[in-house]
C-alpha cells in the first residue's frame, strides 16, 4: 500500500486506492452490511482467502472498511464499510454498476444480468 506523493488530480489518487480486480467487488458486497471473512469469501467467486485478507487490509488502511472484533469464543470478526469514505465510495460504484448494466443491455448480453440475478427476466 503506497500512496504517491505526486498525482495529476484527486481522481488519480482514488484510482490508486481502489484499483485492482477485487477491491471494488469487496466494497460493492459490503454495501449489504457487515459480514464475516468466510461469508465474504463465499460471496465473491474466485477470490482466495489470502487475496481477500490482503485487499481488506488495504481497504482498512485507506479508511474505506472497518474491522470489528467481538469478544468470546470462537473469535468473531466482521467487516463493514466506514460511515464516511466507505459509504461515500458507493455512489461512484453505483454509477459504474449502472454503466456496466447499460453496456451489457446495449450489446445483447442481458442474459448475463439475468444469470447473475442483477435484473429479473
Amino acid at each position: 500500500m503506497k500512496i504517491r506523493k505526486e498525482f495529476t488530480c484527486p481522481l488519480e489518487l482514488i484510482q490508486d486506492m481502489i484499483k485492482g480486480k477485487w477491491k471494488p467487488i469487496i466494497l460493492w458486497r459490503l454495501r449489504l452490511g457487515a459480514t464475516s471473512l468466510s461469508k465474504l469469501e463465499r460471496d465473491i467467486d474466485g477470490i482466495t482467502q489470502k487475496m481477500l485478507l490482503e485487499q481488506l487490509k488495504e481497504l482498512i488502511d485507506y479508511g474505506f472498511v472497518q474491522k470489528t472484533t467481538f469478544e468470546g469464543y470462537p473469535l468473531h470478526v466482521e467487516y463493514s464499510l466506514t460511515p464516511d469514505m466507505g459509504e461515500e465510495i458507493l455512489n461512484a460504484l453505483r454509477i459504474m454498476q449502472h454503466i456496466g448494466i447499460d453496456y451489457l443491455k446495449k450489446n445483447g448480453m442481458e442474459h448475463i444480468l439475468v444469470e447473475k440475478g442483477v435484473v429479473a427476466d
